[in-house]
């Protein structure tokens, strides 16, 4: 017997394989897709998506880069390493890799996780003259019996592997680096810096979810600030029997709530993609109430197995970029304050 559940489920599939486009997370309570959004938590076998990637802000060519690799048959791993490397190469994205923004002393440093199907996850902190910490991260999760590198060390496995070292500081954010110092004034500003991150996801063709975050860290910070991004749990979190989330902000508040882990654990309960997101958010925001400022952003991004995504950020301004298929779009999230 065919269920109003399955029917508007099966509906909303077949359109979107005909080409009928990617709906708003902030039109999600008119579509076909979120009127049936609640996912159920037999986690068994899950019905057949279209491969899926999402990811932070307006990484296009990361997204597009993640899902051609997904298209050629590649795991979803590969495609979130793929993904995430188009940004950390751009210096004109001074929030990730080459070009990054550096500490209050001038130098970059760089944070990076990775996480795959089975659970396994690799991550670098606090990693300097290495373009690419993201494939560094998934080093650590393929030959080592670690989790985290950091520092020294992790610069020392990185030559190890084959490794290169380069000057990942570009011109143009050194000269923002000297301007910087004239007041030395630490004051983060919401969705300016693009708060620090590339969060990516993806579902690949065997339905299996991956995902990857990378960063260069708040501009200016004290030299060995390490945020929420290289954290399992904080920044990045994916669990294949039910979906995978990351974070993006404020890096500690992230690390104080193990937002993305929370993420997930939500939708394991029950709650949709964009339910758990929301929570997330506003637990933040309630308990750290006193510091919330105009300022003050934090967003998070989710999907789960049924291929439905969510999001939602403390402030206006966090956007993202969701491909299902050969349909891409970029979105703004839904916002708290």
């Amino acid at each position: 017997m065919v269920t109003r559940r399955k029917f508007f489920r099966n509906t909303f599939l077949a359109s979107f394989a005909m080409g009928t486009g990617l709906t708003s997370c902030s039109q999600s309570a008119q579509s076909e897709d979120q009127k049936d959004n609640q996912p159920s938590t037999d986690f068994g076998t899950p019905p057949p998506v279209l491969p899926t990637v999402i990811a932070t802000w307006k990484n296009e060519k990361a997204v597009a880069k993640a899902m051609q690799v997904i298209e050629s048959g590649g795991r979803a791993l590969d495609a979130v390493e793929a993904g995430v490397k188009e940004t950390e190469a751009d210096p004109e994205d001074q929030s990730v890799g080459y070009g990054g923004r550096p500490d209050r002393d001038g130098i970059v440093t760089l944070d990076a996780c990775i996480m795959d199907e089975k659970g396994n996850a690799g991550s670098v902190c606090f990693l300097q003259n290495i373009k690419h910490p993201i494939s560094v991260a998934r080093k650590v999760m393929e030959v080592t019996p670690h989790v985290m590198l950091c520092g020294e060390g992790a610069l020392a496995f990185a030559l190890e592997q084959g490794f290169q070292e380069e000057d990942l500081l570009t011109e143009t954010s050194r000269q923002e680096w000297e301007e910087w110092k004239k007041d030395s004034k630490y004051e983060p500003k919401a969705n300016i810096e693009r708060h620090d991150t590339i969060g990516l996801l993806a579902i690949d063709q065997q339905g299996h979810i991956s995902g990857a975050c990378t960063t260069s860290g708040m501009a200016y910070k004290l030299h060995g600030r390490v945020g929420d991004s290289p954290i399992i749990g904080a920044g990045l979190y994916v669990d294949d029997e039910v979906g995978g989330a990351c974070a993006t902000g404020v890096g500690e508040m992230v690390m104080k709530t193990l937002g993305s882990f929370l993420v997930v654990e939500l939708m394991r309960l029950g709650k949709s993609p964009q339910e758990a997101c929301e929570e997330a958010v506003n637990r933040i925001i309630k308990k750290y109430k006193d510091q919330m400022t105009p300022e003050f952003q934090i967003g998070y991004l989710a999907i789960n197995k049924r291929g439905e995504h969510g999001a939602y950020a403390v402030v206006e301004g966090f956007n993202f970029i969701l491909q299902k298929g050969d349909k891409s779009r970029e979105f703004e999230s839904p916002f708290a304050i």
